[in-house]
């Protein structure tokens, strides 16, 4: 009782650290309950089982104010164990909340229950919410909001007169929780059917000559609207138009960016992008389409689905009768926009060039130069499963498939007994963890054509001598405070494809992006040093790389990770360790009460420890 008084007094001075729960800010506690339960919904003449929170697809959305705190119960009565991952959210100083399962928490099994209490300093814009397990985002999802503590006006744009968010969806019709277990099966015909828009299908589908119902967007003429738009599929970059009308883009993953006229926007799993729309065309109505690229053959080819909208003016009873005619007459005749091919790659590298920051509303300065730097290749490549020693055509004909950094695949070995952050917060030692780590290198263990097109045809001799996988608890651990500058290079090694690289707790600056293999000796120069935007989701190009440098200024484990879900689960993924600073408010608190520790009476004595030591340094005189 006595260490568990000692700890409740740590957390109440733990507030100092966030400004988020201070008292003399009077701020808010947004508290929120989340049922996740599996239920029965019918789409496309098929019932089939989704798990959902609360009932909803997509599920509820956080709605907060910047400085605000947020406590989510999750009442797991899924048959599935669940984590929720915050999407962006800084989580300062606050790694145990993040939910991402054995790296960060237990997960939450079924008929159990999980708090996370959250803080949302410094950051406005939107973020997302979703479930951190193999197949289950595609449901378990919802907008995270932060509004300005000082309300619209605040907004660098015109105060818009709704704002609206746009999730964009995939249906499957299977049983998500299966996903895993048929992919590790190697059943390949496990894709989704169809796409979503606020998890409507849209009349691009119908059920026995029934249309599916399409999401809508009522509008006033001249008013100006806020569209906050999250792709939350498992594995395809979206465009999304809307007919006769253009996009200003004002925020990109909760950072402001110098606001961009286009009339299309690419954004990848993970992302989120903040676009004004003016209801400026002619009454009638407009169809809002969004549609999956893809990388061309020889690349596999997976079905794409487009699904579609509808913005509508709504009709002003004022006005005269021949106008009402007319505006009639428009309204039964949708536009449709021209959307790119489904292979057009060019346009999303076209957009995301045109992004820069807002220098005046960025959250930190880009450091004049990294302290380390580190050249990370992407591709996929093969282990011989079980341990065993494979060769030759034994290796061709026995290998699994993995998705690799510098040629490592992340895996979490099956007896692993605690979270990653326990072992690194109470130094569990290596029996009781189950895992032992292997380092993340600089760079690929041998120097290749990353993208050479040869690379992506399977049982060629290149790719037979490159695919060779380590696979292993990948992690990078970094000292508090240092920049670190990252190109990640996409290959061509048996697919080309994009990856779309997310980084919890941290935001990084986009410095650079480019096709082919990146070179220091040329590309350096072309680094943007002035006004970089700012992601915590950065898109690797097909075939090409990005240039990036965060700060490593929030200690705990955090993990780096393609976010396409196949790559996820195929290895493509790292943990990132930060270690704690020099100072009080530079190291991280104790887990919370409720957070279930590796050898709980040892952690508790740790943190009593931990605190004295706070308190003798806090006492000492300056």
């Amino acid at each position: 009782m006595k260490i568990q008084r000692v700890l409740a007094t740590f957390t109440m001075a733990a507030i100092v650290f966030f400004p988020a729960t201070a008292l003399p800010m009077a701020v808010s506690v947004i508290e929120h309950t989340f049922v996740v339960s599996q239920v029965n919904m019918t789409h496309l003449c098929m019932e089939t089982p989704v798990t959902v929170v609360n009932g909803q697809l997509p599920g509820p959305m956080i709605n907060v104010t910047e400085g605000d705190s947020v406590v989510v119960h999750v009442i797991n009565k899924s048959p599935s164990n669940i984590t929720i991952h915050w999407h962006g959210v800084r989580q300062w100083l606050n790694c145990w909340a993040d939910g991402v399962p054995m790296i960060t928490q237990y997960p939450i099994l079924p008929n159990h229950n999980f708090t996370y209490r959250l803080n949302v300093t410094g950051q406005e814009g939107t973020l997302w919410w979703h479930a951190h397990v193999p197949g289950l985002r595609a449901t378990l999802h919802g907008a995270f909001i932060i509004r300005p503590r000082h309300g619209a006006n605040s907004y660098p744009f015109p105060k818009p007169h709704k704002e609206v968010p746009i999730i964009i969806g995939d249906w499957w019709k299977m049983d998500l929780t299966l996903l895993e277990k048929h992919f590790k099966k190697e059943i390949v015909d496990d894709l989704p059917v169809a796409a979503t828009i606020n998890g409507k299908i849209g009349d691009l589908h119908n059920c026995s000559g029934v249309v599916e119902d399409g999401y809508v967007l009522d509008v006033e003429p001249g008013k100006i609207y806020l569209l906050r738009i999250i792709n939350a599929v498992l594995f395809s970059e979206y465009y999304l138009k809307i007919a006769g009308h253009k996009f200003t883009v004002v925020a990109a993953d909760a950072n402001y960016v110098k606001p961009y006229t286009t009339d299309v926007i690419a954004v990848a799993p993970g992302e989120t992008v903040d676009a004004l729309v003016v209801a400026n065309a002619s009454p009638g109505r407009y169809y809002m389409v969004a549609l999956p690229n893809q990388a061309p053959l020889p690349d596999p080819q997976i079905p794409v689905f487009a699904t579609r909208g509808m913005v509508q003016y709504k009709h002003d009873h004022d006005h005269g009768e021949e106008e009402e005619e007319e505006g009639a007459l428009s309204s039964n005749v949708p536009l449709l926009p021209e959307m790119p091919d489904q292979h057009d790659t060019m346009t999303s590298f076209y957009f995301r060039s045109n992004l820069t920051s807002l220098p005046e509303r960025q959250r930190g300065q880009l450091p004049a130069q990294a302290d380390e730097s580190m050249f990370i290749t992407l591709g996929l490549g093969s282990f011989c499963p079980r341990g065993r020693s494979c060769s030759g055509i034994y290796w061709r004909n026995h290998s699994v498939a993995a998705a690799t950094m510098n040629n490592a695949s992340f895996h979490l070995p099956t007896d692993m007994a605690v979270p990653l952050l326990d072992v690194q917060y109470c130094h569990c030692n290596s029996t009781s963890s189950g895992v032992e780590l292997y380092t993340l290198p600089d760079k690929p263990p041998r120097a290749f054509n990353y993208t050479d097109p040869v690379l992506a045809q399977w049982d060629t001799r290149k790719s037979l001598l490159l695919e060779r996988t380590r696979r292993a608890t990948v992690v990078r651990r970094f000292r508090y405070g240092m920049v670190v500058d990252m190109v990640f290079q996409s290959t061509s090694l048996l697919q080309s494809d994009a990856n779309p690289m997310h980084l919890h707790g941290h935001d990084m600056f986009v410095l650079a992006q480019g096709h082919g293999n990146y070179d220091a000796a040329r590309d350096v120069a072309r680094y943007n040093l002035v006004d970089p935007p700012m992601r915590n989701t950065v898109m690797v190009p097909r075939v090409g790389w990005v240039a990036i440098r965060f700060v490593a200024d929030n200690p705990g484990v955090w993990f780096m990770h393609c976010h396409y879900e196949f790559h996820l689960m195929m290895g493509m993924a790292a943990v990132f360790i930060v270690e704690d600073g020099p100072t009080l408010d530079s190291v991280l608190p104790p887990p919370p009460v409720n957070h279930p520790m590796c050898d709980h009476v040892n952690c508790l004595m740790e943190n009593e420890l931990f605190l004295r030591d706070s308190e003798a340094t806090t006492s000492s005189p300056a």
